[in-house]
């Protein structure tokens, strides 16, 4: 079989282009109009090929970058390249999927969110968060739990967005697995009223950190 080009994939990507698509994802930041179940059964088709995915995430393209998160290797990826990629990753969606779907599976995963946690841009700043966020709730051994909470407790309230959310998911997750941590957890997030007035759909559980923490201890009792 033919290996698939770049130029083929971004012919299938266009023609999967829908406006209406394109205008709820923008009010998101996400700059694309392609509906996600469509990009996800392209990928399926795809498989894996990971010189295309690089090839994808080039273009710089959302759609693109999006599509290459879904048919990569995750971790055929060196800890500089990934370090580039979390700097290229432009927009809300392709941020959150290369974290996801790539960082986390990569055999670098912990050096590098030793070295974005702190780092200076907000966005990469976030992705430290984000695999903190997936050691506190996987492998939290070695993680000063009360010093994360102390930086929470400092910067959340006047962090830029994306960093404030990533830093309220962590208090969430330490407020939910931890239960010598959780009371502090839900007064912090109770003194700085983070996200408090977050309009939230009906049956969703609010990602107002005390209301996240109290819900979620509560479907563990009931289990």
């Amino acid at each position: 079989m033919a290996e698939t080009t770049v130029a083929e994939v971004m012919a299938e990507l266009a023609a999967l282009e829908d406006p209406r698509t394109r205008v709820v994802n923008e009010k998101h930041g996400d700059d694309h109009g392609v509906n996600l179940s469509k990009l996800r059964a392209l990928a399926k088709r795809l498989k894996t090929q990971q010189e295309l995915a690089r090839q994808l995430w080039a273009t710089d393209d959302t759609a693109a970058k999006l599509l290459a998160t879904l048919i990569c290797r995750p971790k055929a990826f060196e800890r500089d390249e990934l370090d580039v990629m979390v700097r290229e990753a432009r927009t809300p969606k392709v941020h959150d999927w290369l974290v996801n779907y790539v960082v986390k599976k990569n055999p670098y995963a912990e050096e590098l969110r030793l070295s974005w946690f702190a780092d200076p841009d907000p966005v990469v700043a976030s992705a430290g968060w984000a695999l903190t966020t997936e050691r506190v709730a996987k492998q939290p051994e070695s993680l000063d739990l009360a010093g994360l909470l102390d930086i929470i407790e400092a910067q959340m309230k006047d962090a830029p967005d994306r960093l404030q959310w990533a830093m309220n998911h962590c208090l969430a997750q330490i407020g939910i697995e931890h239960a010598d941590q959780r009371a502090r957890a839900i007064d912090i997030g109770e003194r700085l009223k983070v996200l408090e007035d977050y309009p939230t759909p009906p049956n969703c559980t609010s990602p107002f950190a005390p209301t996240w923490i109290t819900e979620m201890v509560r479907r563990q009792h009931d289990k």
